[in-house]
């Protein structure tokens, strides 16, 4: 199987273009790649295949084998890949994932895509959109506690589900025994992605993620999005801020005029292989 390493700030999936290659059991496959000394290493695998309703389709497999609904980073290494691999010269491409069509802006420099601007769409915040087993229409910074210690928490479904707690310092933060916790907790029927956020300025977040099926990432773009709506949801910021994430930054704008997320990031190759399996 040909595959290409790839990484969203630090963020890095295997990535195999499903139009050449077929995988049996991606679940399987995402263990098997993920594995570092072992496999290739990597926080797990991404699949590029045709879409009938959009220019391409993704799916997402964590490190842990679990599939996952959408990722930001993993969405603008795709937009780098089908350009810069030849697979469409469009410079607006539109991926249908399990979060729904996204739609990519692609920004070249000397022809090869630079940065890369996703529209993330609305987020949603009803209990059953996430989903979480809560009350109301909103969670928003609600106490939650476990093992005696308590966490406010604020929810966000940016086509996943995201559970945002604000603190002083992320740095600080077990995050990941609170985050192991918080993402199996009985309110999250199917897990949540779990991000420590420090607000220090209104257009500036300082963000860790443990992201769910794979622990603790270096970046998490759909978390950095639910971190800046928490944060503008919990009067902390304003709608557009730059996300400083463990492997760099995101600029992400909440557009009030269409409540649509935009989130606009580098992409990269690391390297080409083949896995030859055990």
């Amino acid at each position: 199987m040909k595959f290409t390493k790839m990484h969203g700030l630090g963020n890095d999936y295997v990535y195999v273009n499903a139009f050449d290659e077929t995988v049996a059991d991606p679940a399987a496959m995402a263990v098997a790649v993920s594995r570092p000394h072992f496999g290739v290493g990597a926080d797990g695998l991404v699949l590029i295949g045709p879409s009938a309703e959009a220019d391409f389709a993704m799916r997402m497999f964590n490190a842990d084998g679990s599939e996952g609904e959408m990722c930001g980073n993993a969405v603008r290494c795709i937009g780098k890949y089908v350009h810069d691999r030849g697979l469409t010269r469009k410079t607006e491409v539109r991926l249908s994932t399990l979060g729904g069509i996204k739609t990519l802006q692609l920004r070249l420099k000397d022809g090869s895509v630079d940065q890369v601007t996703v529209d993330m769409g609305e987020p949603a915040f009803s209990p059953a959109s996430l989903p979480v087993e809560w009350p109301g229409e909103r969670i928003v910074n609600q106490p939650l506690t476990i093992d005696g210690q308590t966490h406010h928490i604020t929810c966000v479904s940016m086509g996943n589900p995201h559970a945002v707690i604000f603190v002083d310092d992320p740095k600080a933060i077990d995050v990941h025994g609170i985050g192991r916790q918080i993402e199996n907790h009985p309110l999250f029927p199917r897990r949540t992605n779990v991000e420590f956020v420090r607000v220090r300025r209104r257009d500036l977040l300082e963000m860790r993620v443990w992201e769910r099926g794979s622990g603790e990432t270096l970046a998490c773009g759909t978390g950095a999005a639910a971190s800046l709506v928490a944060a503008v949801l919990n009067g902390l910021a304003d709608r557009s801020a730059v996300v400083q994430l463990t492997g760099g930054d995101l600029q992400v704008t909440w557009d009030s005029s269409d409540n649509h997320v935009y989130q606009t990031g580098p992409a990269s190759f690391v390297f080409d292989g083949v896995w030859l399996g055990d």
